[in-house]
This record gives C-alpha cells, sequence and structure tokens, in this order.
C-alpha cells in the first residue's frame, strides 16, 4: 500500500529562507547548515551530519520539523537494534485477545482458519515504529540519531530503506511513502560509518560554533543573560574545547553553565563562579581535575 499524505512540502526558496525560518525557531545555523539542509530537501537525499557531541545535529532535526511544519519522527540508534525495533512489531496481546473473541463468537462451530488468519495480520495489529512512522507520515523530519552506534547489519538495512522510502511487511504488503521525509542522520563518530551509507546521503560536518554565534545562540536561549556574561561563558567554553578532555563541553554544556550562573545571581563568571559551577560544564572527574591543575585563571583569562 502507499503511505498516505494530507500535503506537500513547502520548500523554501532558497537557503537564506531556509536559515531565517530556522532561526525563527531559535536554531542559530550558519550558512554551511543552511545550505546542506536546503539541498537535502531540493534534491530528496538524505542529509549526513557528523561531528563532535553537542555542536546541534539533533537539534538541528528538531529546528527544521519546526520551521518546514511537519511532524519528527526519532529513531535512537543503539548498540545491537535491529530492524524490528526500527521498522514494526505485532501486537501479540491484541491479536491473542482477538483469537480469543473469534473463537468465542463462533459458538463451537467450524472456524475458517484462512479467514481467521487473515484476520490477525492486518492495519490494526500492526506496531509501527519510527522508519515505518516515517513513511506512513511522511512529509515529516526522519531524525536518525547516533547511527554510529548501531553496527554494520543495521547500516546495510537503513541503506535500502533510505533508497526505496518503502519497506515491505511480509504479511501486509508494501508501505511506500509518495513523498519521501526529509532524512536527517547523525553521528558522533564513536567509529567510522560505512561509504555506502555516506555516498547515499549529503554530507555535513558540523562544528562548534564560533565565538559570535555561540554568543548570540546563549543571549537567544536566556534572554536574562547579559552580553558581557554570555560572552565570558562563550569564550571559557571555548577555551576549555582546546585542551585534551575526555568530553569537551557542546552548546547544551554552555546553556548549562549560563543558567547556573544566572540561578546563582552571578553577572560576571569570576574564578569563585566557575569553581561552584564547574559541574554543569565539565561531566568527567578527569576533566575537572585537568581544569582545575591549569588553573581557573587562565581559563577565565580575557
Amino acid at each position: 500500500m502507499t503511505a498516505q499524505r494530507d500535503r506537500e512540502w513547502r520548500l523554501p526558496e532558497d537557503p537564506e529562507s531556509l536559515g531565517k525560518a530556522l532561526e525563527d525557531t531559535g536554531y542559530l545555523p550558519d550558512d554551511g547548515i543552511a545550505t546542506a539542509a536546503f539541498l537535502a530537501l531540493r534534491m530528496h537525499r538524505p542529509l549526513f551530519c557528523e561531528g563532535e557531541p553537542g555542536t546541534g545535529k539533533t537539534a538541528l532535526a528538531q529546528a527544521l520539523a519546526v520551521a518546514l511544519d511537519v511532524g519528527l519522527v526519532r529513531l535512537q540508534c543503539h548498540e545491537g537494534i535491529d530492524a524490528g525495533q526500527a521498522l514494526y512489531d505485532w501486537d501479540f496481546p491484541r491479536q491473542l485477545l482477538h483469537l480469543r473473541t473469534v473463537e468465542a463468537a463462533s459458538s463451537g462451530g467450524d472456524l475458517d482458519v484462512d479467514v481467521v488468519e487473515a484476520s490477525l495480520f492486518t492495519r490494526r495489529f500492526l506496531l509501527a515504529r519510527p522508519l515505518l512512522q516515517a513513511l506512513e507520515a511522511a512529509p515529516c523530519v526522519l531524525l536518525i540519531d547516533e547511527v554510529d552506534r548501531a553496527d554494520d547489519e543495521f547500516e546495510a538495512f537503513l541503506l535500502e530503506v533510505l533508497s526505496e522510502h518503502a519497506v515491505t511487511v511480509p504479511e501486509f504488503g508494501e508501505v511506500r511513502a509518495t513523498t519521501p521525509p526529509l532524512t536527517v542522520l547523525t553521528s558522533n563518530r564513536t567509529r567510522e560509518v560505512h561509504d555506502a551509507l555516506k555516498r547515499r546521503c549529503l554530507y555535513h560536518w558540523v562544528e562548534h560554533p564560533d565565538l559570535a554565534r555561540e554568543v548570540a545562540i546563549l543571549r537567544r536561549r536566556l534572554p536574562e543573560l547579559t552580553d558581557r556574561l554570555a560572552r565570558q561563558v562563550a569564550a571559557a567554553v571555548r577555551r576549555l574545547r582546546e585542551m585534551e578532555l575526555l568530553k569537551p563541553p557542546g552548546v547544551a554544556e554552555s546553556l548549562d553553565w549560563a543558567e547556573a550562573l544566572l540561578a546563582l545571581n552571578r553577572s560576571e563568571l569570576d574564578a569563585d563562579a566557575a569553581a561552584r559551577t564547574l559541574g554543569a560544564v565539565l561531566k568527567y572527574r578527569e576533566d575537572a581535575d585537568r581544569v582545575g591543575t591549569a588553573g581557573l585563571d587562565s581559563l577565565l583569562a580575557s
């Protein structure tokens, strides 16, 4: 069967228009991200976003769904994920209840086994997992998050689904999206994703924002934050990223740090405020020890 849809994509005219729509959601893209997302829309190609954790890859997909006024379907990858967890499953308890109801209604009469079996494998008993949900809900944004955590077999399965925009349920038939979803795959590069999957996609390496953009993100998300404190936090986080830390802070940690300072009614990031709130931005003891050894004064130097 063909997946139903109620409307077409509302495509932006150019990357600048898409960038403006993303800004209106609170996500501040650079020109590279806006252009990559625009091309993925126009070319009907998945967008593969790779980069360090905390650079805004997942947030991009969420913002695209809001900016384009469509739904977001998220598939969170993990070690051991298989096609059944990503695609569909059958609601066995409801099927069993239905079977017992049919048996009771027959009042001991003969049952047509083929008819009963066919009634068990209909859409009402099919549990759609994220990939099937996206095909049925398209147009939508399909976020396949942290695909680098999945294994090789799952990558091969994804490649087939993303190429055909369709899946076949043996007991049910084919489900095909008449309008392909905008698929965003993210990777933190914990391992290399195979070339075959990357070739199917448009690729974009997502950098940490530069100082000016990170300040703008902080001010946009935390309007009560002063420009001075936003610049102090952004500059300190940039220095942390230059250190050899186990987990360099991302934008999410910058926001947490700024919010923690606001909660303590701090108007300036000095050594005392940094020492009290360092747990908002550093998540490993070894990283905190390394920063402490280097000295907070050097971290906060203008």
